[in-house]
This record gives C-alpha cells, structure tokens and sequence, in this order.
C-alpha cells in the first residue's frame, strides 16, 4: 500500500459553518482519522488500507470528493491534544480506533459524528447507550464483547495443559484493559490457574516483568487486545519465544508475526465496514441511529514454527478447529 497516499494532507479552504457546508452541492467532504498508532506500523497501515478500499468501492475517492486528515499518536499522552486538534478542523465525520482515541474525542466533541472501529463493548465504557441505539455522537464496530476475553484463557490451557500461573499483559490507563481481566479472571478457577497482571508502560521495565514470571515454572502468557501490545508486539513475542512461555494473542497480525496462537475477530473487516458508515453519515444519517455492530466470527490461529521452537505438541483436535494454520 501507498503510505503517501494516506499521510499526505490535502490543501483546502478553511471550514465553513456546518449548515452552509451541508448545503453546498458537489463541495469535497472531510474525513477525519484518528489512529493511536506510528505512522509506520505496518498494522495499523493495513488498517487504514482497507478503509480506503472501502471508500473507493463507495465512489468516495481522496483527492477528489473526499479528504482525509489523519492524526498518528502514538504517544498515549498526546492523545487529548491530536483529538481537540483534529475536533478543531471541523470534519464532516471521524474515523477512530480504540477506546481511548474515541474517548479522546468525545471529551473534545458531543456533536461531530464518530465512527470506530476496534473497540470492546462500547456500552460498558460509556461509549454508546446501547448497541441498538447509540444515542449519542458515536457507532461503529466491536471487536468483541469482554465476556470472549476469557475464551483466551481456555484456549492457553488447551495448548499447553501444564500451565498453571498466567500472566495477562495490558496497558495502564486503557478503559478496555480492566474488563478485559475480569472476563479472564472469572475463568481462572475453574481451569485451575492462578493470575497476575503485567503492564507495559516501557519496554526496560517490561523486559523485567516477563523475566521475573518466567523464572517460575508452569506460566504463560495472555496478551490483550489494545493500543500498546500491538505496537510493541515484536518484543512481546521476543520474550515469550525467549523464555519459553505459551502466548495467546487477539489477533491475526500477532500470529503472523511470530506468535503462538490467536484468537480474535478481522479487525480489517471492520475498516472496510467503518467505510460504509461513514458514508452513510456523509449521507445524512446519523450515528446516534446507526447500530453498533458486533462481529460475526471470530479466527483460531496457530503457528507450528513457533510451537516446536518452545517444544509444544498442539492437539490434534485444535488443529482442526483452527481457521489458519501457519508452518
């Protein structure tokens, strides 16, 4: 994909009361993006292609009807300001991904129509009023319920049946971290492991973390789906592989990269979907009518590399329910 081609900020008048740009026939629409991610994430870049792609198959081109401003933090401390920035230019519409950038924003803007994308229950963490209905300035797409984190869990004992202490990784200050852990630890007892938590606040203090569980026997790894662990995910990976600890991860681009089995939805389905609502929105519609959707299937996917490097025999049974099978 083109990184030009989403980076680049197009030139254009200053913005208009919303009445009058509403009114005005064959005028270009402003899309605004904000992604709690560098610009060279090779993920967060996919992402982004397949929302274009989306746009496209719309008849919504960049350049020519549409314009895109996009807003790369990946500092999550600069998130506030990138949203009351992008807030600022008045788009038409924004795209957002992940609780805290949405979040963000909807403490900058009640009125401006926001569409998410990768995002957990949006009604527990006061996103939306309900799925049916939102309510409010916001829709879009779940990744999952939290309720499906403890599917993690399952899926770590299966795959490695000695585990009896987990460590699940998050990131400080998520909103969709802490429900994350509660969903997971309900499981717990009943499979017999105990859990802790590991934060990832930076990567010295992350490599001791992981090194300090790892000199006791029988633990692994769940690896929760936020911001921060997909960024940093190549280390996370490095250090699993390296003390030989069973990861589960939530999503396909973890497995992709090194890790040992995933479970999650297509998180590039729903960009290419958020380009529907966003459209629709362009339309006239509004985002507190527009459902928030929930996912229809969730990937199983395994990597046999990586489980001979960390000398795991996968059952057989798992590998027949796997959706993708990397070797």
């Amino acid at each position: 994909m083109n990184r030009r081609a989403f980076l680049t900020l197009l030139g254009g008048a200053a913005a208009w009361p919303l009445a009058a740009r509403a009114q005005e026939p064959g005028r270009v629409r402003r899309i605004g993006v904000l992604m709690p991610y560098a610009t060279d994430e090779p993920d967060a870049q996919a992402r982004i292609g397949a929302f274009q792609q989306g746009l496209q198959q719309l008849g919504l081109v960049i350049g020519q009807n549409v314009r895109v401003e996009y807003r790369w933090v990946p500092d999550s401390d600069r998130l506030q300001a990138a949203a009351a920035q992008l807030v600022a230019l008045a788009p038409d519409v924004i795209l957002a991904n992940g609780p805290p950038a949405v979040l963000a924003l909807q403490q900058a803007t009640r009125t401006l129509p926001i569409v998410f994308a990768a995002v957990s229950d949006p009604v527990a963490i006061g996103m939306v009023r309900s799925l049916a209905r939102p309510g409010g300035n916001a829709t879009g797409f779940i990744s999952a319920e939290f309720g499906t984190s403890a599917k993690w869990l399952e899926l770590l004992k299966e795959i490695a049946p000695r585990v009896t202490r987990a460590a699940v990784i998050q990131e400080p200050g998520n909103p969709g971290s802490v429900p994350q852990y509660g969903a997971i630890q309900s499981m717990a007892p009943a499979l017999g492991i105990d859990l802790s938590t590991v934060f990832f606040r930076d990567s010295e203090d992350f490599q001791a973390s992981i090194g300090a569980f790892a000199r006791e026997a029988n633990g692994g790894l769940i690896v929760a789906r936020t911001g921060a662990t997909i960024a940093h995910r190549h280390l996370i990976i490095k250090l699993a592989t390296q003390h030989k600890l069973p990861a589960v991860y939530p999503l396909r681009v973890f497995i992709a990269d090194g890790g040992l089995l995933g479970y999650g939805p297509d998180i590039l389905e729903q960009y290419r979907l958020a380009a529907g609502y966003v459209d629709r929105i362009l339309k006239g519609e509004k985002a507190a009518d527009l459902p928030v959707q929930q996912p229809t299937k969730f990937q199983l996917m395994i990597n046999l590399k990586t489980a001979k490097t960390l000398d795991i025999d996968v059952p057989p049974s798992l590998l027949a329910r796997a959706d993708e099978v990397i070797e």
